[in-house]
């Protein structure tokens, strides 16, 4: 096993890893940008390196700096989390190059499967049923005029290379497709450095689930089950959940199964996600495979009881998968929800800032894996995710329940947060039935009408507290004065403060 690593990220996710890495008695390496120097992270790991100024290409993503200081630190191993640079193969290549391990895929099999193309092309080989479309990036409008009216419209179309959205454009008719494939090539020439894009059948509203695999370099790999991954907002996962409510014993054996395949017909090393689309009729068709370790494993981890990132740090080190198939086992339910620094009221625009208040929930079945602080300043550079908050229960009801009194506990100051948005969602009866698909915050989600109202409530009972304690008067509950014990501690209060 690694005496000490490199965790080439930021924010919750590094954390996260030092954490793990801790446990198994390994020391960790942190590195951060200028605007990073106060950061949980830095404050967490045993060792901290100035990686250079805030901007990401300077810093995070700069691969000589970062393969440096991992020889400089001594530390054998980069674990890469998510992001930056983990699922770059030509870093994974250099890091081989270097001597300094990688945690995480080989480059060959980050190419095989980390392009969108190239992926679909190996499910294609793997005999897993992909959405029909382009078999390659379109090389002109004629091309992509043709298969959209084989494959019938709507069609999307996609980045080939990146995500979140970038690069990509719904086309309802073939009027909409020239100027459709304009916008996608120029927004991903911008976002990526790659013009490059393809043309799939849009399977409308469907279920977006994904299956986390694990990998050796013995030859075993195994899937620990689907994560319900519909709730998006601008093609963007907001809230996860294990398991998926549609699931069936039945539809997992098929689904894991292919995930595995695809994993098998690259070589895979690691952990990694595939990642599918399932309509009405529960037909999964192959979208995606991500080469790294998920934003939303946590969901995945509490249900099944197996820790992730230990796994990754042990199948790096050479080690054998420390359970079979057979051994896996799903218990209760999960849910995550993504805590950004944004505002809901402003279409969620980013509010970085310093956070002035810091109350984060606790109590059964919550966990919050988070990269803050109360006093610390989130900055500008990066994308604003806070904190994951998860909570897991006996079932699906439950689970929710203990997500509704977490995010109800959840108090930040100082900066705007997407809070109210999740109380929202888990609020409304069809999320509450399971019935999703990646369609459901357009349809069912008014920001206008449904963020206010508990915010407010909140803002209200403190300021109420607030006066009571400065006036010295007995604040009212339903009419009734409060008990006398109550009255003695704010007068008792207002006293030390005029003393």
């Amino acid at each position: 096993m690694f005496r000490k690593i490199l965790i080439a990220n930021r924010g919750e996710i590094a954390v996260r890893i030092i954490r793990a890495a801790r446990e198994m008695g390994i020391a960790t390496v942190a590195v951060y940008s200028e605007c990073d120097r106060a950061a949980l992270h830095v404050r967490k790991a045993d060792e901290a390196y100035l990686l250079g100024p805030s901007p990401s290409q300077e810093s995070y993503l700069n691969m000589d700096k970062m393969i440096a200081t991992a020889r400089t630190s001594h530390a054998e191993a980069i674990h890469p989390g998510y992001g930056f640079l983990s699922e770059n193969p030509e870093f994974a290549r250099r890091c081989a190059r270097a001597g300094v391990g990688f945690i995480g895929p080989s480059a060959t099999a980050m190419e095989q499967v980390g392009g969108k193309i190239a992926a679909r092309q190996t499910a294609l080989r793997a005999s897993i049923p992909v959405v029909p479309g382009t078999q390659g990036s379109i090389q002109s409008l004629d091309e992509a005029l043709k298969v959209a009216a084989d494959v019938g419209f709507p069609v999307m179309i996609k980045a080939a290379a990146g995500g979140g959205g970038k690069g990509m454009r719904r086309v309802e008719g073939s009027e909409q497709l020239p100027s459709a494939l304009r916008d996608a090539q120029s927004e991903a020439a911008a976002a990526f450095g790659d013009s490059a894009v393809y043309l799939e059948k849009l399977i409308v509203e469907p279920r977006h689930i994904e299956f986390q695999i694990l990998a050796d370099g013995q030859g075993n790999t195994i899937h620990l089950g689907e994560r319900e991954c519909s709730i998006q907002r601008r093609h963007q996962k907001v809230i996860e959940e294990c398991p998926s409510p549609m699931m069936t014993s039945g539809l997992r054996e098929t689904m894991g199964a292919a995930a595995i395949r695809i994993a098998e017909a690259c070589g895979y090393e690691n952990a990694g996600t595939v990642e599918f689309l399932v309509d009405a009729e529960r037909e999964f068709y192959f979208l995606e495979m991500n080469t790294r370790l998920q934003v939303e494993h946590p969901v995945t981890e509490l249900v099944t009881g197996i820790d992730l990132v230990k796994e990754q740090l042990r199948i790096a080190a050479g080690e054998k998968l420390s359970l079979r198939q057979e051994e896996v086992q799903w218990r209760g339910a999960a849910l995550e929800c993504r805590i950004y620094a944004e505002d809901p009221a402003n279409n969620f625009f980013p509010s970085p800032g310093k956070i002035s208040l810091l109350r984060t929930p606790s109590g059964p079945g919550v966990r919050d894996d988070s990269g803050i602080y109360e006093g610390w300043t989130v900055p500008v550079f990066y994308d604003p995710l806070l904190s994951k908050l998860v909570s897991w229960g006996k079932d699906r009801s439950e689970a929710i329940a203990r997500m509704q009194r977490a995010l109800g506990e959840y108090q930040v100051a100082g900066i705007k947060t997407n809070l109210s948005f999740f109380r929202a969602i888990l609020s409304h009866d069809q999320f509450q039935k399971g019935e999703l698909n990646t369609g459901f915050i357009d349809k069912h989600y008014a920001p206008e009408s449904s963020i206010p109202y508990a915010d407010l409530r909140d803002v209200a009972t403190v300021a109420a507290a607030l006066y009571a304690s400065l006036e010295g008067a007995p604040a009212e509950s339903g009419g009734a004065a409060e008990s006398a014990w109550k009255q003695a501690g704010r007068i008792g209060a207002l006293n030390r403060r005029q003393d």
